[in-house]
């Protein structure tokens, strides 16, 4: 556990040990916590003081209450989150999580770019994945992801073809840490060669560009991701309400 900062309240505090207990899987996701009457005893204060940390996670989304079945750490799915975005299923079909095909790995210098965003060092090498997402063999999206190499070492040594169509589900499984949530960013490019032959597009076509920052449950950066899609299948939805 990492030392209090005394100056914080104390719910601040337990705030933050609750926490640590979710980022380094003490508290895994999908499962309840103790309950407020175990939490007062472990930790010697009042049921108000833990009742106000346990809100200011659920605000923050990092817990859920359950009716009838208690507080259990959440974890967000994200398996057809670019879809909001991308039209990918056939006519008169439901969707379906598009296969993911690895081109390429690599143990890389990381771009400025990437390296601030993960908080790496200047030429700190970091795991380059570059990705196809398909759907009946026809691509719908190209990724580029960076990832920081101490992390995610083990992800060196997997086969290309084992990785999957999900890799949030293979960082939790092989690496140990949990995607929690994801800062996204929108834009616009024209379509380079190389884009273009792997979208199976013209040179000069428009792209929707979707730069992702995933963060693990503490707010650390987990995971950069650039994933490009033809901007004829784009389309933007939101709810207002």
């Amino acid at each position: 556990m990492n030392q209090p900062d005394h100056r914080l309240p104390l719910y601040h505090r337990l705030r933050d040990d609750m926490i640590e207990k979710i980022t380094t899987r003490e508290w895994q996701p999908d499962t309840a916590i103790p309950t407020e009457a175990e939490l007062t005893k472990t930790y010697q204060v009042a049921i108000g003081t833990v009742r106000k940390a346990v809100e200011t996670l659920v605000a923050d989304g990092l817990l859920v209450r359950l009716q009838g079945r208690g507080t259990f750490v959440r974890r967000p799915d994200f398996n057809a989150s670019l879809f909001r975005f991308f039209r990918h299923q056939t006519e008169g079909t439901a969707s379906s999580v598009p296969e993911g095909r690895i081109l390429h790995r690599s143990l890389s210098v990381a771009p400025d770019e990437v390296a601030s965003a993960l908080g790496l060092g200047k030429r700190a090498k970091a795991i380059r994945l570059d990705r196809l997402r398909l759907v009946d063999n026809a691509p719908v999206l190209l990724e580029e992801i960076w990832l920081p190499h101490a992390p995610f070492t083990a992800l060196m040594q997997i086969d290309l073809p084992d990785f999957g169509d999900l890799l949030y589900p293979l960082y939790e499984e092989k690496c140990g840490h949990t995607v929690a949530s994801a800062q996204e960013t929108l834009t616009v490019e024209s379509a380079n060669q190389d884009v273009a032959q792997q979208l199976a597009m013209d040179v000069g076509q428009p792209v929707i560009v979707i730069d992702r920052l995933a963060l693990g449950y503490d707010k650390q950066a987990l995971e950069w991701r650039r994933s490009r899609g033809p901007a004829d299948k784009f389309r933007y939805q939101v709810d207002i309400r």
